[in-house]
């Protein structure tokens, strides 16, 4: 039989903030100690108060705009009752009725809501034992819910690279995943037509229904949650993976259970962890210890300015109208809003340069270079764009002499690979390494006749036709001249040395 998958999301980011969400001690997920960033309120000792973060607040509100989100005048926070090693008041500081943001949408997928909380403390195992640190309890965490609209594991794992982006670029977090900083849980149930258990629309909350039942015959079968989905990878994995475990069970006429369930990376399959929790097993009450929001009169709504940035999509839009870049182009540029301003302040240095080159060529082939041969550099010296020593108006040059023939693109890459290492100047690498391009005709002869000279066979393989035989001449001219030559104009006089 047929089965239609149904798919929510629920992502949790962690927020850049100075401290933590209800006290002072620092937000550092970079801290290598263990319970170093502590204090008695994030430990959750008796008689302790805590304090809203104002700036963690501020952060959801600028990403529920960017969401398209409606902002709420009202919200308050709740504890989330439930006991765990990691979690040290045995309770979360939560948001259950009141969210800071309701509604929203990210490539054409509805958002249910978007509210703020505390993370847990981490967990690690070593020889059979379990430690603890407490230095990410109490880091303000957002969590995001999709409407379970989403249709299959690649859609999935679309929304949430794009979400990646929206916090990156609106640097409310740095959402790496490795590091735990933004982790992603998975909601899905299988469904045929007329068959299968009704069950709300809207599940967000620990299963807590806010919306109404969809009618038959689009009715949803049992939901089965996935925790802590930490690479997109895994994201598009495991759901494929429980969709076709749903199936098969389905096709034996066995019930899928309504639980929680794990993903094993290197099984790559999904195991059973718990049966899932409705919203009454965490006892949500308001948490007494922190005072209601109201957002208008406190002055957050005035107080919170978005950010004048181009969001991706808008990015993407403007790349295309300008630079009619390649979507792939584009793409590469959009996962890295640092390497795409770079790129931007390389075209208008570009923009400025007196060259007989067209600019829209200089343009494409900065573009070219920059996805190509600096992206593979910053790889291999473990380099950020930040840290790159090659300023714009340098890689502008570096293009100019190459869009200007002054130097062969063989040659460019080598006088790049020398300016990401010392910070010199294209001219002044050129000019000490003896690689301008050569015109002298008498050189070139030689040269020529020397290649032919050394490889007689495939001077006669090309003097019968084999135009192949052409090529590996060019190239033995490359090497040998270490790229100083045009290769056409080395292909010119081969073919007239071989007439």
């Amino acid at each position: 039989m047929e089965y239609f998958p149904t798919i929510g999301l629920e992502i949790h980011a962690e927020l850049k903030t100075a401290t933590k969400m209800f006290c002072k001690c620092l937000n550092d997920p970079d801290e290598k100690h263990p319970n170093i960033n502590v204090c008695p309120i994030c430990m959750g000792h008796p008689g302790t108060l805590p304090v809203i973060n104002r700036e963690a607040v501020k952060k959801v509100l600028i990403t529920g705009k960017a969401l398209k989100g409606e902002l709420a005048d009202y919200s308050q926070f709740d504890r989330k009752n439930y006991f765990y090693p990691d979690l040290p008041k045995g309770y979360q500081i939560s948001q259950y009725k009141y969210p800071l943001v309701n509604g929203g949408e990210l490539n054409g997928i509805k958002i249910t809501r978007v509210h703020l909380e505390e993370d847990t403390g981490s967990l690690g195992h070593i020889n059979e034992k379990s430690l603890v640190s407490f230095n990410r309890a109490g880091v303000p965490l957002m969590e995001l819910v999709t409407e379970p609209v989403i249709k299959s594991a690649q859609e999935a794992r679309k929304f949430a690279e794009e979400l990646q982006l929206i916090l990156r670029y609106l640097d409310v977090s740095d959402a790496d995943m490795e590091k735990g900083q933004m982790r992603v849980e998975a909601n899905i149930s299988l469904s045929s037509e007329g068959a299968g258990k009704s069950v709300p629309l809207r599940t967000g909350i620990a299963g807590n229904s806010t919306g109404t039942e969809l009618p038959s015959p689009f009715q949803l079968g049992t939901k089965v949650e996935i925790k802590n989905l930490n690479s997109f990878r895994a994201v598009e994995r495991a759901i494929n993976y429980e969709i076709e475990r749903q199936s098969k069970m389905l096709d034996n006429g066995e019930s899928v259970k309504h639980e929680t369930r794990g993903w094993n990376e290197n099984k790559e399959r999904t195991f059973a962890q718990r049966e899932k929790e409705k919203s009454h097993d965490y006892r949500y009450f308001p948490e007494p210890d922190l005072p209601s929001l109201n957002l208008k009169k406190l002055g957050f709504q005035t107080e919170t300015k978005f950010p004048n940035i181009e969001l991706p999509q808008q990015k993407r839009e403007r790349f295309k109208k300008e630079y009619d870049f390649k979507d792939e182009q584009i793409e590469i540029f959009i996962r890295d809003k640092k390497f795409a301003d770079y790129f931007e302040e390389i075209a208008t240095e570009i923009a400025n340069l007196d060259t007989k080159c067209p600019l829209g060529h200089l343009v494409s082939l900065a573009a070219n270079y920059l996805i190509s041969d600096l992206q593979s550099l910053l790889k291999e010296k473990m380099l950020s764009v930040d840290e790159l020593l090659v300023t714009p108006g340098n890689f502008a040059e570096l293009v100019k002499m190459i869009g200007n023939g002054e130097i062969t693109s063989r040659v460019g890459k080598d006088v790049l690979r020398i300016m990401v290492e010392t910070g010199k100047k294209p001219l002044s690498v050129v000019k000490e390494k003896g690689l301008g391009q050569t015109d002298d005709e008498d050189i070139i002869q030689k040269i020529v006749d020397e290649i032919i000279q050394e490889n007689p066979l495939v001077a006669e393989s090309f003097k019968k036709g084999r135009e192949q035989s052409l090529q590996f001449l060019i190239g033995e001219g490359m090497k040998k001249t270490k790229g100083s030559v045009n290769p056409k104009i080395l292909s010119r006089f081969l073919k007239e040395s071989l007439k």
